[in-house]
């Protein structure tokens, strides 16, 4: 039997639900969206059957062409922060199927752009840690969604800020790493921002996206170990330009690789 506090969150999540399934102009349909969001950022996982159904409603308002795509930007960021907020709660199950889900991954992938943007940086900041939280980057290397994490990572890479808040540095980190250890093969192509963003030339142009591709590159340096010179050798600039983890990794010079390398061997 449900208590009172999940009878009234059942009945607002319905309400706010069949809402968003009406046509709505931009100016209200914002405010319905923050509503709903706030609603569910306060779910636990696992929710109850009564929860389950009340979430119906909106996520097939969500997905729907009319708020997906919706033209207004704001719109836009605010429905795929309450997506993330529902794959947080439906976790590990994912909320849609592998097609809708694929079209998910590309507007995500798309909402980093606004990372260093004045305007919806919160949102894509709050996108950010529910892709972190939840591992999501998992369900989109299962779904072979290679050239979305190329894309992500280059978004990181370009638009971390010095001002952005630490947690959101660190999900940044946290995505790029699992991603890393978890590709089955990895690319020249992943390796490239990577790359980019430790060459000696952009230590002063952009420190952050320095100190961010060169913790990501240590904390994935046993895994990195048999692609990184192929990649150095495709960027076309000599190992010598990029940061000595680079070339500690490629030479096998550092200390730490090495026992993390003999380590692995003998597990």
């Amino acid at each position: 039997m449900m208590n009172a506090s999940e009878r009234n969150a059942t009945r607002k999540l319905r309400r706010v639900g069949k809402k968003l399934l009406k046509k709505s102009s931009v100016h209200k349909l914002l405010p319905l969206l923050q509503k709903l969001e706030s609603l569910l950022s306060s779910l636990e996982q696992e929710p109850t059957e009564p929860i389950q159904e009340s979430l119906v409603p909106s996520k097939k308002a969500l997905i729907s062409d009319k708020l997906l795509r919706h033209t207004d930007e704001d719109v836009k960021l605010s429905v795929l922060s309450c997506i993330t907020e529902i794959t947080r709660i439906t976790a590990p199950d994912a909320p849609y199927d592998d097609e809708q889900m694929k079209e998910i991954f590309k507007l995500i992938a798309a909402s980093f752009e606004k990372l260093s943007h004045i305007s919806g940086h919160e949102k894509a900041l709050d996108i950010l840690d529910n892709v972190d939280k939840v591992k999501l980057c998992m369900v989109m290397l299962d779904l072979e969604c290679n050239d979305l994490a190329i894309e992500m990572f280059k978004h990181f890479l370009r638009f971390i800020r010095s001002n952005h808040p630490r947690n959101a540095i660190h999900s940044m980190e946290s995505i790029m790493t699992l991603i890393l250890q978890e590709s089955d093969d990895i690319s020249p192509d992943l390796l490239r921002p990577l790359l980019d963003s430790v060459w000696n030339e952009n230590k002063a142009l952009s420190p952050m996206s320095w100190i961010l591709g060169e913790k990501v590159i240590r904390n994935c340096a046993v895994k990195l170990k048999p692609y990184l010179m192929k990649a150095v050798e495709s960027s076309g600039r000599a190992l010598n330009e990029y940061a000595d983890i680079v070339t500690d990794i490629c030479q096998n010079k550092s200390e730490s690789v090495n026992v993390i390398f003999q380590m692995v061997l003998n597990f």
